[in-house]
Order: structure tokens, then C-alpha cells, then sequence
């Protein structure tokens, strides 16, 4: 006997029949966790830092390599250095002013006379701005006038003279027999003019002495309170 089979029907849920297949190319990728997200940041975060650390080392060896160059002063440079003639004559006070005793400052020398209508009153002027340029560093400087004309250049004269520019300028004076040798040694003229006995022509030079008592550069009248500034205080800093 034949048993008939029910019909065929057709589910009403197709997708409930189908069966699930594992295909590699079709699986989402799984999320990452918490801890290897973590992990990701911190990785990162290292390699921020590497990278910022890097950095700075490079600028610190630029920046070293730039502080490590010699200053190059701006003055006409006397190499070797040589000991500076050292002598003594009297300060606008009357004391004894001797050079090689000023070791442990720097020394800015000039040779003038308080009657000059030009370049001493200029110099001085300068030299009054380098020591409002050099701030606290200006109590390591001695500012120093030398006269060329001891006739009528006296102590109580250089004091007035110099009082109009700063107080703490040292004026210097003698007797031609005393200057002479002075003069001579810095290699500085002096000659009263026939036409003019009130003026005098001289060198106009000023002459930068280390702390150390060595005769290192001189300058033109032309250098500028900025430049001279800057060499006085390199000056100070090699003493350090």
C-alpha cells in the first residue's frame, strides 16, 4: 500500500531555513577591548614623545654649537694681547692713580684735554652710555681720561669737567715730564697749534685694557656706545 506524502509547502520565513556559512571574507572584524585600546594609546603616546624628545636634542645641540662660537669683537684687535704700560699719575682728587692696580676690571682709556671743542666731549658722551648700556656690570669698568694738556688741565678742572658726564670718570693729570712717557708709550700725539695755543691736536684713540691687565683692542671715535657695549662686556665675561 502506497503512502501518499503530504504536499510541499513553502515556509512563509525563508531566512529562518537558511543555514548560517562561515565565510572569512564576510566576518566583521572583531571590536578592539578597552585594554587594547589602551595599549594603543600609550604606544602612541611614546612615540609623541620620542619624537618631541628628539627634537629638543637637536635644538640643544644647535643651540650649544651657537653658544660654543668665540665672540668676535668689533674693535681693531691686538693678538697677541700685550701687557698694557702700566704707569701712575694723579686722579682728579689728588690721589695716586696707578693702571696695574685696577687688575679684576676692565679699563677704557682715553687721551683728551677739557678744552677740546669735538671729540673728547664725544668720547666721553659715549662712554656715558656704555656704562648706562652695561647696567650693574658697569661697577667691573673703569673709565679713564688721560689730559693732554697738564698746563692748564689741573686736578680741580678734570673734576669739574668730568662731573658733567658721569661722576665715577676718572681724570687724570701731571706734569709733562710725568705725561710724556705716558703718552709715548700708547703711542699718542700731543701738539699744542701755533695759530691756536688753546687748542691741541692728539690722537684720538680709545684703548680697551682686559681684567687681566692686557692692552686687547683700541677704537675709532666712530665705534658707537651699542658696539663698545657689547666688547667691554665680552671683556667682563672672559674674566668670570
Amino acid at each position: 500500500m502506497l503512502l501518499a506524502h503530504p504536499p510541499f509547502q513553502a515556509c512563509s520565513q525563508p531566512e529562518c531555513c537558511m543555514l548560517e556559512i562561515d565565510n572569512p571574507e564576510t566576518r566583521a572584524a572583531p571590536r578592539p577591548t578597552t585594554l587594547a585600546r589602551s595599549r594603543l594609546q600609550r604606544a602612541r603616546g611614546a612615540l609623541w614623545l620620542g619624537l618631541l624628545v628628539a627634537v629638543l636634542a637637536i635644538g640643544g645641540l644647535a643651540l650649544a654649537r651657537l653658544l660654543a662660537q668665540p665672540y668676535v669683537f668689533h674693535g681693531s684687535l691686538i693678538d697677541p694681547p700685550a701687557a698694557a704700560p702700566d704707569f701712575t699719575l694723579a686722579d682728579q682728587t689728588g690721589r695716586p692713580f696707578r693702571l696695574s692696580a685696577q687688575a679684576g676690571s676692565v679699563v677704557l682709556l682715553y687721551f683728551g684735554y677739557t678744552s677740546c671743542p669735538d671729540a673728547c666731549p664725544a668720547t666721553l658722551a659715549e662712554f656715558k652710555l656704555v656704562r648706562r648700556r652695561l647696567g650693574p656690570q658697569a661697577e667691573r669698568v673703569r673709565f679713564v681720561f688721560v689730559t693732554v694738556d697738564p698746563l692748564r688741565d689741573s686736578a680741580a678742572q678734570l673734576g669739574t669737567y668730568l662731573s658733567n658726564f658721569d661722576p665715577s670718570f676718572v681724570g687724570l693729570s701731571g706734569t709733562p715730564a710725568e705725561l710724556r712717557p705716558v703718552w709715548r708709550s700708547y703711542g699718542v700725539s700731543a701738539a699744542v697749534r701755533a695759530a691756536n695755543p688753546a687748542a691741541v691736536d692728539h690722537s684720538d684713540r680709545v684703548y680697551a685694557i682686559d681684567a687681566r691687565g692686557r692692552l686687547r683692542l683700541t677704537y675709532a671715535l666712530d665705534i658707537g656706545a651699542e658696539t663698545l657695549a657689547d666688547d667691554v662686556r665680552a671683556l667682563i665675561d672672559e674674566a668670570r
